[in-house]
């Protein structure tokens, strides 16, 4: 059933959506003729595939046509402030759950919430996948689990990296028990699709994790009945580049080659990795005990030359985590740009800018550097970089569905900032009291 304050989109039959819906919905609202929400429809009759929003699969962002660009970005921020008015009814079959394997409570926690799904007491019979080192834990007891009610062999399942990353279409549904960091792992695990997320929140801040895990059979069941409001995250697409050049003397230029003479030969670099982010880029000086000497470019133009201990460029998402610390702007999670902070800066003048996500960075290290600098994605994956490597970051083509409370998301923002951060928290000016001489 899809509902909306809407009164144009009230009158929508109910649809059914697969896991994949927001893929399969931006390929069929491309088709002329179909409006958007009957391209919503359309897409829910597809069975589950890999499918990105524009062009053929495979394509990286990094390498779209500026139009292309601006109209995946368009397209994509067009559906989220959709989603935002729907809720969405998800015919759920299959539960992934993430949680922190080594964590004792959380374990106990998460075999609660598969007992739950697994019980008879259910409408529907449940598949649920818990990570695979949970299969022998003790713990987790997952034979004792399966012995205590028969009918739950074969609808206990184990997922790994590999499973995540080849066939995400497997999950309709996915649950963390933690906090922000336990979500960033399930965006690292999703590089692709993304599974509508919904956290439990058991962390310390929680600016993404909104549902209390004591009300969890109150929540999932509403949300499995009732339907779910979904944010989408804008994630970014990093890309390590390296220099194919055996010549890495002072004499070359990597200025030159991105965006001079030299930019027209394609030879200069290769791609060595690619992987989707949903917080922050940094690329940072590492185990070196001098600066990083980094070149920012953006699309065509040399913007500057950084020496720093390192640049972090964060999502609007991420604007609360490293960005933060290094003295970024706080960005509402739905603003369309890219955030862009040095790590203290060896001069008095360099201030955060923000950008648009329609633009494509790059930040690489030149060829007379001192050193070689690392670059790290959501804090994971960290990679040296040599002189005349470099890291593009643009806009992704798959978004971080996160699964949001009914109502109140630009509220619900504001009051995390606020709760978590004290934002703006002081004592409160007095009033003058004026003098009389009465």
């Amino acid at each position: 059933m899809v509902t909306s304050e809407d009164p144009k989109l009230e009158k929508s039959s109910s649809v059914k959506i697969t896991s994949c819906f927001l893929h399969q919905f931006l390929e069929r609202q491309r088709k002329p003729g179909k409006s958007k929400l009957a391209a919503l429809a359309d897409a829910s009759n597809d069975q589950k595939q890999d499918k990105g929003p524009i062009g053929p699969d495979g394509v990286h962002s990094r390498l779209l046509t500026k139009r292309q660009l601006l109209e995946m970005a368009g397209e994509i921020r067009d559906l989220s402030k959709k989603l935002g008015n729907l809720r969405l009814k998800l015919h759920v079959k299959t539960v992934f759950l993430l949680t922190k394997a080594h964590d004792e409570t959380l374990i106990i926690k998460t075999r609660d919430i598969a007992e739950w799904l697994l019980s008879k007491e259910r409408d529907t019979p449940y598949i649920v996948y818990v990570e695979n080192t949970l299969e022998h834990n003790k713990i987790f007891d997952a034979s004792g689990l399966i012995a205590a009610d028969p009918s739950r062999e074969g609808r206990l399942k184990y997922w790994d990296n590999s499973l995540c990353a080849t066939h995400p279409q497997t999950f309709d549904f996915a649950v963390t028990l933690g906090g922000d960091g336990t979500l960033l792992y399930a965006s690292w695990l999703f590089q692709r699709i993304v599974p509508p997320v919904l956290s439990l929140s058991l962390g310390s801040l929680g600016f993404l994790t909104k549902f209390d895990y004591n009300d969890f059979q109150d929540t999932l069941t509403k949300a499995f009945r009732d339907g779910i409001t979904v944010s989408l995250r804008l994630r970014f697409e990093g890309t390590i580049m390296r220099s194919q050049s055996k010549d890495r003397s002072n004499s070359r230029d990597l200025v030159d080659e991105l965006i001079g003479e030299e930019s027209e030969n394609d030879f200069t670099h290769k791609a060595d990795g690619t992987y989707e982010i949903l917080n922050d880029i940094v690329v940072d000086r590492g185990p070196n005990p001098v600066m990083s000497s980094i070149e920012i470019f953006g699309d065509d133009e040399h913007f500057t030359t950084v020496q720093a201990d390192g640049v972090c460029v964060a999502t609007p998402t991420g604007s609360t985590a490293y960005n933060l610390a290094a003295g970024g702007s706080l960005c509402h999670p739905e603003n369309p740009v890219i955030l862009v902070t040095a790590i203290c800066a060896h001069t008095l003048s360099f201030r955060p800018i923000i950008l648009p996500d329609t633009i494509v960075l790059r930040l690489g290290v030149p060829y007379d550097a001192r050193t070689s600098s690392w670059a790290s994605f959501d804090g994971r994956e960290r990679v040296e970089l040599n002189p005349g490597d470099y890291v593009t970051i643009s806009a992704s083509r798959y978004p971080f569905a996160n699964v949001m409370p009914q109502g109140r998301r630009s509220e619900d923002w504001v009051s995390s900032i606020s709760q978590k951060l004290n934002w703006n928290s002081r004592q409160r000016q007095k009033a003058f009291k004026e003098w009389s001489e009465n």
